[in-house]
């Protein structure tokens, strides 16, 4: 999503060429349309976006999905790259980019992902689904918010292996995360909260020196 055409044409014309269905939008508002319709699996977004900027289409796009943002921008300040991953942003590419690199960058966030869209995740009695972002205990619906989704889609498609928190920042909140690594341990413990019932085992379980493990 870019507010001048011809980069637009450029990269929908190259990961196009690669394979891969892409849409493209020239302002914010028709950008936060096309998301809620297309529903894709990486977000490639301009700052400089007519009608609302493109920090701000961030903004409402992280507040309700997990799906990987890549920046694209002529601004090159630390301080900029900042407010685009704080806002939750994955990776930043600054203009004029190589496509190249563009393109790979996508595939990285796209691996990053996990699994397809529309899989369902099933552990113990445990069930994530990606297509509506539903997920049963037990077939009892459990509220998550974004990024409890994400970190728990994490676990499930790596069910009794241990990860390291390191492991877990980078997969969830993305290798350019600025912050308190401790993060983990709260949205982990947010999860148990929210996933543990009295008569059932904890799912998630905690490997003292080397991460945490989906048991």
């Amino acid at each position: 999503m870019d507010d001048e055409r011809h980069i637009v044409d450029f990269v929908v014309m190259g990961l196009e060429g690669r394979g891969m269905e892409v849409k493209g939008a020239l302002d914010g508002p028709a950008a936060l349309k096309d998301l809620e319709g297309f529903r894709p699996d990486v977000v490639v977004l301009d700052l400089m976006l007519p009608g609302l900027s493109g920090l701000e289409v961030c903004r409402r796009t992280r507040a309700k999905s997990d799906v990987p943002i890549l920046i694209l921008s002529a601004r090159d300040e630390v301080e900029d790259r900042v407010d685009g991953l704080n806002l939750g942003a994955d990776d930043y590419l600054v203009k004029p980019f190589a496509f190249e690199e563009l393109a790979a960058r996508v595939v990285a966030l796209l691996r990053r992902g996990g699994a397809p869209p529309g899989r369902v995740l099933r552990h113990a009695d445990l069930e994530l689904d990606q297509a509506t972002r539903e997920v049963r205990r037990s077939g009892h619906l459990i509220d998550l918010t974004a990024r409890e989704f994400a970190l728990l889609r994490h676990f499930m498609e790596h069910p009794r292996q241990v990860l390291s928190k390191n492991q877990l920042l980078e997969a969830v909140w993305g290798y350019d995360y600025v912050g308190d690594s401790n993060v983990v341990e709260a949205y982990v413990s947010y999860l148990r909260r929210k996933l543990n019932t009295p008569d059932e085992p904890d799912l998630i379980q905690t490997v003292r020196g080397s991460g945490y493990r989906l048991g």
